[in-house]
């Protein structure tokens, strides 16, 4: 393919953000494909009228964000499967915004509201089974005689990870790891919270309705329990 047919001559932007746009374009657009080899640095430079420098820069960036893949004495190729690292860049923006705790918040909500649907059409006997087992290890992390803020999270996170797991959507597995990560310290001080109230047992009721919303696969219901279950992570970020 020659390279004239999806990259423009450099223009407006920096020169290095121009083009990693000129490549990402090329592959939403299908004119790279994953697997794809991608032009030499001297047909980019030729074909967009940039220094070599750039064009290695631009690379760089792409291959730190998992978009890229270096094979020595082969080329550049085109990551032909996910990488987490691609979700780095936009889940940055979001965290360096004003209100980022607030807004990241709303992005689970969404994000939970989407899982269940998903989740739904895609439940069986197996899956089911296996957001039981996680429903009963966060039961006994609370009825345990000293009970450990930490562990309770950990569980918690558990259980959260597999309702993801069953959508089957690597995206989706990404997206919540990464968040997970970024706010352990909020979720922890929200689940100190409830504990240091004593709604304990409200808290598992949020996760038994969760189990039976999903089990019963009642669409109804699935933004009530999504709302209702950050309660107390939206107290402790608001």
């Amino acid at each position: 393919m020659p390279v004239q047919t999806f990259l423009k001559e450099i223009g407006g932007k920096s020169v290095v953000d121009q083009i990693v746009d000129n490549i990402t374009n090329a592959i939403i657009n299908e004119q790279l494909k994953p697997g794809d080899k991608i032009p030499t640095e001297n047909e980019l430079c030729a074909s967009m009228g940039v220094a070599r420098n750039s064009v290695r820069e631009a690379i760089k960036i792409l291959v730190a964000y998992g978009v890229l893949t270096i094979k020595r004495a082969e080329g550049t190729f085109v990551n032909q499967g996910f990488d987490s690292k691609m979700l780095y860049p936009v889940l940055y923006g979001i965290i360096l915004q004003k209100d980022s705790a607030k807004q990241i918040v709303e992005l689970r909500k969404v994000i939970d509201a989407g899982i269940f649907q998903l989740a739904m059409e895609k439940l069986d006997l197996d899956s089911l089974h296996k957001v039981e087992q996680a429903m009963e290890a966060l039961e006994q992390k609370i009825a345990e005689e000293n009970m450990d803020a930490n562990a309770i999270f950990e569980a918690d996170t558990a259980f959260h990870m597999v309702l993801v797991a069953i959508t089957q959507n690597a995206l989706l597995e990404g997206i919540c790891s990464y968040i997970d990560q970024i706010t352990k310290k909020s979720r922890l001080k929200a689940t100190e919270k409830f504990i240091n109230e004593n709604a304990t047992q409200q808290f598992l009721l949020m996760h038994r309705e969760m189990v039976r919303v999903l089990k019963e696969k009642d669409r109804t219901k699935i933004n009530e329990v999504v709302e209702t279950h950050y309660q107390y992570w939206e107290k402790v970020t608001g």
